[in-house]
């Protein structure tokens, strides 16, 4: 090859890329405002970005590619806890995170910036960032919802899942309400044991958990449904 062929090579493989890369840099900006919904963009959210800020949040937190790894990535927060979770959280973290080596600080913040930081979380949760990060994919959920009505005839666990009505306060893929944690995020997070446990009595390992108990099942029936949830992560990172 002769230096005058690999120099066309080289600026020709060199320009064509910076003008691929150019054309989709424009491309992206001119869907920002459809990828991001600023139509929902308030002055709630708004609110609530500012205390993300006040409060140095991305010390510890991850949002949007930004921020500290110490504590977990809050991109999906609001899809992955839901609304009571992270007020309950924000609220009392020495009692949510008793139990986890990782602590949060006692901010002490008033109702409203609470509600705001919700609002905010929301937001972000909702924009179209190609289903990033990894833990908390949306394609994943759906195999999960795919199994929870594949095996709802097989397994037990799954069927008082569905007697229970657990979705209208739990999310499973693309199915249920966000008004309390996903169950694939609970069952990466906690054994079969905790969760029976915790559905005997909710207040006595979460205190101020908005969760009602499960006392009249079995403990048995509260094993089954540990152990579903506990599944529901397992078939998550496949």
């Amino acid at each position: 090859m002769s230096e005058k062929l690999a120099k066309l090579i080289f600026w020709g493989g060199t320009l064509s890329s910076l003008a691929l890369f150019l054309a989709l840099t424009v491309d992206t900006h001119r869907q920002f405002h459809a990828l991001t919904h600023a139509d929902q963009l308030d002055q709630r959210v708004v609110a609530g970005k500012k205390v993300f800020e006040k409060y140095n949040c991305n010390d510890c937190h991850t949002i949007l590619g930004f921020g500290g790894y110490y504590a977990p990535d809050l991109t999906r927060a609001y899809s992955r806890q839901g609304e009571d979770a992270i007020v309950r959280r924000l609220e009392h973290p020495e009692v949510a995170f008793a139990d986890s080596y990782r602590k949060m600080p006692q901010q002490h913040l008033r109702p409203e910036e609470i509600a705001d930081l919700v609002a905010f979380l929301k937001w972000v949760s909702a924009i179209e960032n190609h289903d990033w990060p990894p833990q908390d994919s949306v394609a994943r959920w759906k195999r999960s919802t795919q199994n929870l009505i594949a095996s709802a005839t097989l397994s037990p666990g799954a069927a008082l899942v569905k007697q229970e009505d657990c979705l209208s306060c739990h999310s499973l893929g693309e199915l249920g309400e966000k008004k309390g944690p996903r169950l694939e995020w609970i069952g990466a997070r906690r054994d079969a044991a905790y969760i029976a446990d915790y559905l005997a009595n909710p207040e006595k390992l979460a205190p101020g958990a908005a969760m009602p108990a499960y006392d009249h099942l079995s403990p048995e029936q509260r094993r089954l449904i540990g152990e579903f949830v506990v599944s529901l992560a397992a078939s998550h990172r496949r």
